[in-house]
């Protein structure tokens, strides 16, 4: 990770995502770390995904590693013509550092709303008698095989390639895409008539509980708003479509989640429950978000309405609502285009030197995605 400070904000270059093993990650950036298995287990994972260990030194999870030649070790009890090492990238979330033997935290640390534990290196750490750096990455979905690191063989290293190139494939068709955190998405909620003129002219507010607790329910499957409120007819349904800054995603995929409706006392914005995740509280199976601030949730369009007159005036509101919010910002000139703050007294936009996006001086950072 390449950053340079420049007027009270930094540029972050993405393109190398590789830690030293001394270095601490970053809670949600994405890491390359490797994991030393069998050929037969790799073959597996590579096709049906990383499982949780059921325990081990930092309890259950996913245990991968920054240092490959830690990785190479593995399994300890295999020939070196059965290992193989993966390469992985992973979506580190919010970590926790475990360097003292019988860390209070050294197998609750999920519990805790940590989503990956980190040994450093060289810590001391009677439990780790070789000093070496590992982690421990609870979701396994935040684990993606990406390459193949060490194979016994070139043949062997061939068809493992190949079987992720087959998978990649098959993900790009087939597999729900997860929000990432403190992006802009398209969304949609389902409500009646007269509470979409409410929403459109007052904003949202928070449901006060629900499956994943109080926050504004949206999803990105517009059927799936469309059969919304349940017991309205179609006559009196409206689908709006949104655009919604999701700040920190959670995803919460089995029934009883320990972070099910706590989640935003941990940090998120945002709770995700993918489609079919096999929840029993989700019986359709369909995708649902819960945004916890309403200030994140904006009304951009009317997806669907009953009848051409009400789309109309519907829109004509959110058309009225946009210009009003243009004429009450605060005095000067508006808001910057670029960081979004007030612009009282003219910021400076140029081009980042690297990708070439613009960037203003005021932006807290911006992640240029290529290297200087």
């Amino acid at each position: 990770m390449s950053f340079v400070t420049f007027y009270g904000w930094e540029v972050e270059f993405e393109g190398d995502h590789h830690l030293r093993a001394e270095q601490e990650a970053r809670s949600g950036r994405l890491y390359t770390m490797y994991h030393g298995t069998t050929v037969k287990s790799a073959q597996d994972i590579i096709q049906n995904g990383f499982r949780q260990s059921p325990d081990g030194m930092l309890g259950a999870g996913v245990y991968v590693s920054r240092d490959q030649k830690k990785a190479e070790r593995y399994p300890l009890k295999s020939p070196v013509s059965d290992r193989v090492v993966l390469k992985l990238q992973v979506d580190c979330g919010k970590v926790k550092r475990i360097d003292t033997d019988n860390h209070p935290m050294q197998k609750t640390w999920h519990m805790q709303g940590y989503d990956t534990a980190w040994v450093p290196p060289n810590c001391g750490m009677k439990s780790v008698p070789s000093g070496l750096e590992e982690d421990c990455i609870w979701d396994p979905q935040r684990v993606e095989v990406t390459d193949i690191a060490v194979a016994p063989n070139t043949t062997l290293l061939a068809q493992l390639r190949q079987l992720i190139s087959q998978r990649k494939s098959q993900s790009t068709s087939t597999r729900p895409s997860e929000a990432r955190s403190g992006r802009l998405y398209t969304m949609y909620h389902g409500t009646t008539v007269k509470s979409a003129q409410d929403i459109i002219q007052n904003g949202f507010r928070q449901s006060p509980d629900g499956l994943l607790g109080a926050g504004v329910y949206v999803s990105r499957d517009q059927k799936k708003a469309e059969r919304y409120p349940l017991k309205s007819p179609v006559s009196d349904r409206v689908v709006l479509k949104l655009q919604v800054d999701c700040g920190k995603v959670k995803r919460i995929d089995t029934d009883n989640h320990p972070m099910q409706k706590t989640w935003n006392m941990q940090g998120y914005d945002t709770a995700w429950v993918p489609p079919n995740c096999g929840m029993k509280s989700v019986s359709s199976g369909l995708e649902e978000d819960c945004i916890w601030d309403p200030q994140r949730v904006e009304v951009t369009d009317i997806a669907v309405a009953p009848n051409t007159t009400l789309l109309a005036q519907l829109r004509q509101l959110i058309s009225q609502r946009k210009s009003q919010s243009t004429s009450t910002r605060p005095s000067g000139q508006g808001a910057c285009n670029t960081c979004k703050t007030p612009n009282h007294a003219g910021h400076v936009v140029q081009p980042c030197w690297g990708c070439g996006e613009n960037i203003c001086t005021f932006m807290a950072k911006h992640i240029c995605s290529v290297r200087p």
